[in-house]
């Protein structure tokens, strides 16, 4: 099964599945010489973890990460890391009443014929948002790894919940509420808004979608290639690795095309300090394939969840004819609060990568004399 791995000199393999023995990863090309421990994962795991609130699924794993590589003394060896966590809470019964009878828009379907039917298909298997954790162990240690050589911050939150979207605010605000509330959203008295909407659809057995958008600061310009391997390319590529991301955009995005060039331009001038700098960010921080310098911004769109206690048609592929069906099991209603942490590290993972690459971070931090 390939398409597993991610990066060039910042290299995440990912494994697992969603009713295995455990999901992780393994992060190659992470520099010598970064403290790290399972502390500095656990955090990010946390703010992705199911069963915290009304509404995520009420599947309940510690997720406790475990490195099984990579460090020794406190600190990274330059080897590869390793780590992972165990699923604990795994009732695989509805799974297997349901293998003749694909899930609509789930992966059920087409990876059973990719694979030959020899695809783990409990709990979605690799098409699970389970497998995420392992984005997200690989992207703390990227967040840590890019806050202390370069000082960037990244910072997403749910902008988009259920058509209700979030106005007025300051990245400020974002940093500072979006981990207060359930839905994760930069504006309190919305997120309250937000959360009632999403327990009225969860009791009528339905699902939302929504958008989380994105901010990184103090990238410096340089980051990215201008034709394959441009920044925003592989941070769509990632982000689109996402289970349920359906709709990526930078800037102004879509709403460049009803813009006039005279509209949508960056235009530069020279600050108090004798920096260049432009007036406007539609560019979102990537101009021809690089960063700018100035903030990266992006959002990406969240399909509503699949999984709906609602009765639908599909295939009994055994007997070759349509049937209804009501798919069972504990479901995430929405799932753009726990992606907000997936969308930071995931776009730590691809930011260290191209760092790394373009010689911004030194393959030994700190290195002793000999």
């Amino acid at each position: 099964m390939p398409g597993n791995i991610y990066g060039e000199r910042f290299v995440v393999v990912s494994f697992g599945e969603s009713h295995g023995k455990g999901v992780g990863t393994v992060v190659d090309g992470v520099p010598a010489g970064l403290a790290l421990s399972e502390s500095d994962i656990q955090p990010d795991l946390d703010l992705r973890r199911p069963g915290q609130s009304i509404v995520t699924t009420q599947r309940k794993e510690g997720d406790v990460v475990e490195i099984m590589s990579g460090v020794f003394n406190g600190r990274t060896t330059g080897a590869p890391v390793m780590m992972m966590i165990r699923n604990l809470d795994v009732d695989s019964r509805s799974y297997e009443a349901m293998v003749n009878t694909p899930r609509p828009s789930h992966a059920d379907l087409t990876h059973k014929t990719k694979y030959g039917g020899f695809n783990d298909y409990r709990g979605s298997g690799r098409a699970s948002a389970r497998v995420t954790a392992g984005f997200v162990m690989a992207g703390a240690l990227a967040k840590k790894l890019l806050k202390e050589t370069l000082g960037i911050e990244i910072i997403a939150y749910t902008l988009e919940l259920g058509g209700l979207r979030a106005d007025g605010f300051t990245v400020d605000d974002a940093r500072k509420n979006r981990y207060s509330n359930d839905v994760r959203s930069p504006d309190p008295e919305l997120a309250e808004r937000m959360k009632q909407m999403v327990i009225k659809c969860r009791g009528e057995g339905d699902s939302l979608g929504g958008i989380v958008e994105c901010v990184a600061l103090n990238l410096p310009v340089g980051l990215g290639e201008p034709v394959f391997n441009s920044l925003d390319s592989d941070l769509a590529q990632m982000a689109l690795s996402i289970p349920a991301v359906k709709g990526v955009e930078f800037g102004s995005g879509f709403a460049s095309a009803k813009l006039k060039g005279s509209e949508n331009n960056d235009q530069y001038y020279v600050d108090k300090k004798g920096r260049i700098t432009a007036e406007t960010n539609n560019s979102g921080g990537i101009i021809g394939g690089v960063s700018s310098g100035m903030p990266l911004v992006y959002r990406l769109a969240f399909k509503p969840p699949a999984s709906i206690a609602k009765k639908q048609k599909t295939v009994d592929l055994s007997k070759k004819k349509q049937v209804e069906m009501v798919v069972p099991g504990r479901h995430d209603p929405v799932v753009v609060p726990r992606a907000v942490p997936i969308v930071e590290c995931c776009t730590a993972i691809v930011l260290a990568d191209h760092a790394i690459r373009a010689g911004f971070i030194s393959p030994v931090l700190g290195g002793k004399s000999t």
